[in-house]
């Protein structure tokens, strides 16, 4: 099984944080990698590798310049997620029989040719909303709750649950 979360269209000047936090979602949330398009982004990269190195794991962020590619040859099931799209509600049992799953996730306009080139328009709401919201729901969906239980092999750090405050211990 892989999960690869596509994000469209990254603007190093305004779309720095969401761009990393799509990624962090998609790696905490359980998908294997996070692949980006528009301006490369050289601190962000380093960012969520440094991230997935203290706290384990397997993900790969990787740059194309290319995205259409990515759609086009991807050997599973395309979802675009988008406002505009099918309740997600209606599609989840669709989506879980699926072992590949490519997850794009728009940033600035989105090309109409995206809409018509995937297999699924998904939508969590049909108002606007945070796409890192939409793509934690679609993950958590997904995996069915299994993100919770999930581990990270060669994790140096660890948050401990506790009512308050915070405790990390280096493993």
């Amino acid at each position: 099984m892989t999960v690869i979360v596509l994000r469209l269209g990254h603007r190093i000047f305004r779309d720095q944080r969401i761009t990393s936090h799509c990624a962090l979602v998609s790696r905490a949330f359980g998908a294997d990698g996070f692949i980006y398009s528009g301006e490369k982004d050289k601190g962000m990269e380093d960012s969520v590798k440094k991230v997935a190195r203290q706290w384990g794991g397997k993900f790969k962020v990787k740059y194309t310049q290319k995205w259409k590619n990515i759609i086009r040859e991807w050997k599973g099931r395309t979802v675009h997620l988008t406002v505009y799209g099918m309740p997600l509600e209606s599609k989840t049992k669709e989506l879980r029989s699926e072992k590949n799953l490519l997850i794009i996730v728009g940033g600035e306009k989105v090309p109409p040719e995206v809409y018509k080139s995937v297999d699924l328009n998904i939508s969590v709401t049909n108002q606007p909303h945070s796409e890192i919201a939409a793509l934690s729901m679609l993950l958590d969906r997904y995996f069915d709750g299994t993100e919770f239980r999930k581990t990270f092999p060669g994790a140096k750090l660890k948050a401990v649950p506790q009512e308050r405050g915070k405790k990390v211990i280096r493993l």
